[in-house]
């Protein structure tokens, strides 16, 4: 099915019925490991993202790991840096953790990051706001926080669309405005 994806025996994929998401007791998760510092982060990661599910389900469930790639570890393995295989395994299991990834310079993107929201059309960043106990804040009643932030994921600056200071395309902009 895929090249040099392994995909595990002992899980199920993830699948959508009628628009709702089935999910197995032994999920198959792909995720990408990242790049730098990508690969301690993610050892922490697994350990805590199965912990709690050993916690919150008592053994009954338990994911089981799909590595994809993307990043360093995918330009060694396909010449590229972002494989047609990696988007597609995420699109057939519906769900991919990642970790942080370089950007290559020359590589006919800004970056990793923003290509692959963009490819997958993920629109929305939203990052819940709580307050935890202990943990200085600058509210004065922190524990009264009830905020939701919701960030476009995929145009404008947090899409990477940047120029150098001086060059053609930032006096197109400046005329624009």
């Amino acid at each position: 099915m895929y090249k040099h994806i392994q995909v595990p025996s002992d899980g199920e994929p993830v699948r959508v019925e009628n628009g709702k998401y089935i999910i197995p007791d032994n999920p198959i998760i792909p995720f990408i490991e990242g790049d730098g510092i990508g690969p301690d982060i993610w050892r922490a990661a697994q350990k805590v993202f199965d912990a709690a599910v050993e916690k919150a389900y008592g053994g009954k469930r338990k994911i089981v790991w799909m590595e994809i790639y993307a990043g360093e570890k995918a330009h060694q393995l396909y010449g590229e840096w972002l494989p047609e295989e990696t988007i597609q395994a995420i699109r057939d299991y519906y769900i991919a953790i990642k970790g942080p990834l370089t950007t290559p310079v020359g590589g006919g993107f800004r970056s990793l990051n923003v290509t692959i929201r963009q490819v997958l059309n993920l629109y929305a960043c939203i990052r819940p706001v709580k307050y935890y106990k202990g943990v200085p804040s600058p509210v004065k009643e922190p524990e009264r926080m009830n905020v939701v932030i919701f960030r476009e994921n995929t145009e404008d600056v947090y899409a990477g669309i940047e120029w150098q200071k001086g060059s053609p395309e930032v006096k197109k902009v400046i005329e624009f405005l």
